[in-house]
């Protein structure tokens, strides 16, 4: 099993059975097991506790199976229940799903079946609670963990929506497979699930970026004495540094196929070895994992691994990036500044008006990590009180910010819609576009002048002659 926290209770009237399902659940690694005999004690004793599944033998004096079932479907819905019998009969089977149970096992009962059901009962009852959490959330619209977030500067709504789901899967044990472009903050993400998870654990980052598999196996697995040219002592692994924690493996997408098939093996059985060692050791480290590439199309293409990619994606987290938040930039270019300040040992410089316009209409491929590098730099060359619009224009150039294919498709859409009928003069597309910038720049000449790639004399010259031809 991949969590030891379960815990399971058992009714069933012969002691026998009791003894056989306990071993089982034991050998699985399941410690925390409750045994009844007597059907009536099970009411009173989840008065004072819970269960994360329950196995419930249907015939049994006092108390039927199918009486206590009726009970805790209507007192406990949220509690898993497996019928485990010895009636073969359809409709039992049937009538026992309707009231509730979610599986139903005939006796004798093979041990792989019992835990493969087992595993199923506890997959339904997570859903069902990320499932209610998540509703909450959303109807409440706030945040329970607000702290946990303090270093992702947003005030952007699809930013609060993931927050929300972030809170709702912090507390599994299930993988999450966090994508987004360059500079998104993936990483940072990955730290918020940790925070909140409450593990007790440290966060451990690793880069597998460009590493060969002996590389990832001894990072993250660790070596024996002796097992490579020049390993004279043994070494940890980050993953036994992960104990209790979370390990946040950044470009998944990059990793060759044997190190998937390592992973994959952590993942399904929580075990792993050390290089030159035939002693597997086993983890609890909660496991986290980022890429900026396209993760669906390199496994069309077979560059990765399809059952690791579905196990990964237990839980999943795409980070829009900075251009569809774009609500962002002003309070971002506010926080950038006054930390960039601080680290000069300045007084954070004011800005113009104009800048915001300016910073709005800049894709910003590198993201927020890109903005950050922009601001920073702005600030340190800064020689007065006041951030000048040119310090900026000198890195950013705005007339690249929309992509040639996407400047294509809106030209097409602008002649169609406005000249349905015949193709525009040099005259109307050029007045059309020069409409366009001063639309988006706020009617910022300069701004609009940089978006065009003319100077901003220029564009007056064309102003003028459209207001005298």
């Amino acid at each position: 099993m991949e969590n030891f926290n379960y815990s399971v209770a058992i009714i069933d009237d012969e002691k026998e059975s009791l003894y056989t399902y306990s071993l089982i659940l034991k050998q699985a690694g399941i410690k925390d097991i409750s045994l009844f005999e007597d059907s009536r004690e099970l009411p009173l004793v989840l008065k004072e506790r819970s269960f994360s599944v329950i196995l419930l033998d249907l015939s049994m004096p006092h108390l039927s199976g199918f009486e206590l079932l009726k009970y805790l479907s209507v007192e406990y819905p949220e509690i898993p229940v497996i019928i485990i019998t010895a009636i073969k009969e359809v409709d039992t089977a049937v009538e026992s799903i309707k009231m509730g149970a979610c599986d139903y096992l005939v006796k004798p009962i093979e041990k792989n079946k019992l835990i493969s059901s087992i595993k199923k009962a506890l997959e339904m009852s997570r859903l069902k609670e990320e499932i209610i959490g998540l509703k909450y959330r959303l109807i409440e619209d706030k945040l329970e963990h607000e702290q946990a977030f303090s270093e992702i500067v947003t005030i952007n709504q699809k930013m609060r929506g993931i927050f929300k789901y972030i809170e709702v899967i912090a507390k599994t044990d299930q993988p999450v497979l966090i994508t987004g472009e360059t500079g998104t903050g993936k990483e940072l993400i990955a730290r918020a699930i940790h925070r909140i998870s409450g593990k007790r654990g440290d966060f451990v980052a690793v880069n597998v970026a460009g590493v060969d598999d002996i590389m990832f196996s001894d990072t993250l697995f660790g070596h024996r004495k002796g097992a490579f040219t020049g390993a004279i002592t043994s070494r940890e692994g980050l993953i036994a540094k992960a104990k209790g924690g979370t390990l946040f493996l950044d470009e998944i997408g990059d990793l060759p196929e044997a190190s998937q098939l390592k992973l994959l093996r952590v993942l399904q059985e929580r075990v792993y070895y050390p290089l030159g060692s035939d002693i597997s050791k086993t983890t609890d480290s909660r496991i986290i994992v980022a890429t900026n590439q396209d993760i669906q199309e390199i496994v069309t293409k077979g560059r990765f691994r399809k059952d690791l990619f579905f196990r990964l994606k237990v839980h999943h987290v795409h980070l829009p990036p900075l251009r569809e938040r774009k609500d962002d930039i002003p309070v971002l270019l506010d926080h950038f500044i006054k930390e960039a300040a601080i680290s000069l040992g300045k007084k954070p410089p004011k800005y113009p008006e104009e800048l915001i316009i300016f910073l709005t209409n800049y894709n910003f491929p590198g993201n927020v990590r890109e903005l950050k590098m922009i601001v920073y730099d702005a600030v340190a060359r800064c020689s007065s009180a006041f951030l000048s619009l040119e310090s900026f224009r000198d890195i950013i150039d705005i007339s690249g910010a929309i992509d040639r294919e996407l400047k294509s498709e809106i030209v097409k859409f602008y002649i169609n819609m406005r000249f349905p009928d015949k193709l525009p003069t040099l005259k109307e597309m050029e007045d059309l576009l020069i409409n366009e910038a001063l639309r988006r720049s706020k009617g910022n000449q300069g701004i609009a002048a940089s978006m065009l790639g003319i100077t901003r004399q220029a564009l007056n010259k064309r102003l003028q002659k459209a207001k005298n031809p």
